[in-house]
């Protein structure tokens, strides 16, 4: 048959991703790919300087998805099928693009085979780099070290002439705007009709003036059980596991295990394979009986990595916290730019990276894959690849494809996100095939576009305002443009937001306060409380956070809670602040800090005449209530901080985070054994962080304090006690390193 593109549906259980995190992500990642100069002084140059290269400060202007849960239900995705005889791709553009199945089809008395992991459910979780992925399938990861912000967001998809059109072929083209290095990028799938692999064109171009830093791993999840074998043209690897250290080990070999097979190590760790120059670049996964999925593509994509979960505890709880019970494991195997994910490549003004990848189904000789010599196990794989897709014919589809890569769009397929549109308009630029359409700018980029078009930035309206500031622009170009444009609140608040991005930061706390003199907002207060605390003032960050939990309870109708917010402990304290007009309470620098005592709080405040919109103000309530518990802990305020957790409303109080930062304000009152009990009644925290071990740290303060019943020191034996008696339990154990 010749190759077919059509549109259809795919029902998944799905836990929705949920509303966007208002509050800018003004915060250094805490992403845990990262290594010291110590470290980094022991990699080679070229590796130590790429490592080094633009890394990224923080998430904006994207911003966090954090808004999901655990409760999933039967939803309806669109999908994009791609198929001739030998395969059936299944892509989900709403989704990052990605590739949700690759199906190798039965073949006479075969059935047919699925070479990806396909996760049943849609569950999201925090690992990408702004918060929402989920695992499963092939994801295009583009922008920074880790999952691309990309990850749950829609992409523009459209039907395009392929190499192939004069015998009817046609590929699928996903492009977007990638935000955190404003770059656009193309993904062109193609599956010429006698293939049994699906084609993979990827071009990545800089329109601007300068050198831009680019990012690029293809990550492709793959079942495994303990006879999963992967193989890579490679002798050694580059180490990298959770305790953040990179060292040079030897392949398949190392520390007393075969690490080619995903289930013979404990932890979670990634191997950067080291491909020798000139050899070809290939990636397999293959099974007990030599078959499975093989990756290979032109040379320019010259890294191969593979990611295990591991055989120990925290690895397994994350696999079935990423999916429903039953469901077998995956390991995942990659390709980059880069020898590791650590690194990020300059590309020059006006210049493109493009490349080929192609995907399919390998069989070789079990006996050979499965051998003790390691040299013979990946002659027989490559062996096999070059039978079934030569490298030359590799480079071939390559040069077919490149001038199909301006070719514009015959039928649009799916739609993506405005800021394409937006930023097409602001730097003038002409992307031949990827067309970012002015029909698609929405009620996000509006303001940005009256901007644009009369220099002024349209100031808040009293509604929606409340509970969402609105989407800050950092480039350099928006931020000049900002700094031309009338002074609102409004426009102070996206200034700083913009100027602390560039590292500006005493301008931007003096945009900040410029905001509030305009108008007293949470979201200028909450900007100013961070900079504090980047600046050594915890007791001041929390008395403004206070106030911005405050104004936003005041903004809307909040439903109330079952009963009147009363400590369990003491009544609600008498109001700290109220009244004080612009700033924080008791003013800045006049609260806690400057009295050297906690500050009592009330939140009580009549609702506003005008009301926001409800999702928005949960979103907003929950990201400003967590913030501000943390500061207030952190400030030895543990009364403070369990006064704004009684005040916010149930459904939020009920969510797993809140259910663990109450664990930690009775912790810190004193009460352990309550504090136990939050544990013991069981709760899920549904944006727990990759790497993340609040859990486990909560946990043994709490068991720790329950056995000495002390809040001194404690020694080396009272804690080996507590740990061996109050064990973590199973629920709770997401750690990724040895401890």
């Amino acid at each position: 048959m010749a190759t077919s593109v059509r549109r259809t549906t795919l029902t998944l259980p799905t836990a929705p991703v949920g509303p966007d995190n208002p509050l800018p992500a003004l915060r250094p990642l805490d992403e845990v790919h990262r290594v010291d100069d110590r470290v980094r002084a022991t990699l080679p140059s070229d590796m130590a300087r790429q490592v080094a290269h633009a890394p990224l400060r923080s998430v904006l202007p994207v911003r966090l998805r954090d808004g999901y849960g655990r409760d999933r239900a039967p939803a309806t995705l669109d999908a994009i099928v791609l198929e001739n005889d030998l395969l059936r791709a299944t892509v989900l553009p709403g989704l990052g693009g990605r590739v949700h199945s690759l199906i190798h089809k039965a073949t006479g008395d075969s059935a047919d085979t699925e070479l990806l992991y396909r996760n049943p459910v849609l569950q999201p979780a925090d690992f990408a780099l702004n918060g929402a992925w989920f695992s499963g399938g092939i994801e295009w990861n583009i922008g920074a070290t880790g999952h691309t912000t990309l990850s749950c967001a829609p992409l523009h998809a459209a039907r395009v002439p392929a190499p192939d059109a004069a015998d009817g072929g046609a590929m699928v083209r996903l492009w977007e705007w990638e935000r955190l290095r404003d770059l656009p990028f193309q993904v062109d799938l193609w599956l010429p009709a006698d293939s049994a692999f699906l084609y993979v064109g990827v071009r990545i171009r800089n329109p601007h003036h300068l050198p831009a830093p680019v990012y690029w791993w293809s990550n492709i999840a793959v079942p495994e059980d303990e006879h999963t074998r992967v193989l890579a043209p490679a002798d050694d690897a580059w180490h990298f596991g959770y305790a953040r250290t990179l060292s040079r080990v030897p392949v398949p070999e190392w520390d007393g295990a075969d690490r080619t097979y995903p289930l013979r190590g404990a932890y979670p760790a990634d191997y950067f394979y080291e491909v020798p120059d000139g050899a070809r670049r290939w990636i397999a996964s293959l099974d007990a009986d030599g078959s499975g999925l093989v990756q290979t593509s032109t040379d320019l994509l010259r890294g191969r990595k593979l990611f295990v979960w591991g055989a120990g505890p925290g690895g397994r709880r994350w696999q079935q916290w990423l999916t429903e019970p039953g469901t077998g494991g995956y390991a995942e195997i990659q390709a980059g730019l880069a020898r590791t994910q650590l690194e990020h490549i300059p590309l020059e003004a006006g210049e493109e990276f493009a490349w080929l990848e192609a995907y399919g189904p390998l069989t070789a000789d079990p006996a050979a894959v499965h051998g003790t010599d390691w040299a013979t196990a990946r002659r027989e794989t490559e062996t096999r690849l070059e039978a079934a897709l030569p490298r030359a014919a590799v480079d071939a589809a390559y040069a077919a494809w490149r001038p199909y890569a301006d070719a514009e769009p015959a039928e649009q397929l799916a739609t993506g996100s405005g800021w394409g549109a937006l930023e097409a308009e602001r730097g003038g630029f002409q992307l031949p095939g990827t067309p970012f359409d002015p029909g698609t700018l929405g009620e996000e980029q509006e303001p940005w576009r009256r901007l644009l078009r009369t220099g002024a930035l349209p100031d808040w309206e009293p509604g929606p305002s409340q509970a969402d500031p609105g989407a800050s622009l950092v480039a350099p170009a928006w931020r000049d443009l900002l700094e031309a444009a009338p002074s609102t609140a409004g426009a102070e608040y996206h200034l700083g937001v913009a100027q602390w991005h560039a590292g500006d930061r005493a301008q931007a706390e003096r945009s900040w306060e410029r905001s509030l003199r305009c108008a007293e907002t949470p979201w200028a207060l909450r900007c100013l409380a961070v900079a504090d605390t980047a600046s050594g003032h915890p007791a001041r960050a929390a008395d403004r956070l206070l106030r911005a939990v405050q104004l936003l309870l005041a903004s809307g109708t909040v439903p109330p809670p079952e009963a009147d917010p009363v400590l369990e402990a003491d009544p609600v304290l008498e109001a700290a602040g109220a009244g004080q007009g612009p700033g924080v309470g008791g003013g800045a620098g006049q609260g806690a800090e400057a009295a050297g005592a906690p500050t009592a709080v009330s939140l009580a405040a009549p609702p506003a005449a005008v009301a926001a919109d409800p999702v928005a103000l949960e979103a907003a309530e929950a990201a400003l209530g967590r913030e501000a518990i943390v500061a207030l802990l952190a400030a030895d305020r543990a009364d403070d901080a369990r006064a704004v957790l009684d005040a916010l409303r149930p459904a939020i109080r009920a969510r797993g985070r809140f259910r663990l930062l109450r664990a930690q304000v009775l912790l810190a009152q004193g009460d352990a054994l309550a504090a136990r009990a939050v544990f013991d009644e069981g709760f899920e925290v549904c944006d727990l962080r990759e790497g993340d071990e609040a859990l486990s740290d909560t946990w043994y303060a709490i068991v720790e304090r329950l056995v000495t019943g002390t809040e001194e020191p404690l020694t080396e034996e009272a804690r080996a006690q507590a740990r061996t008696e109050h064990p973590l339990p199973g629920r709770y154990e997401f750690r990724m390193r040895p401890t």
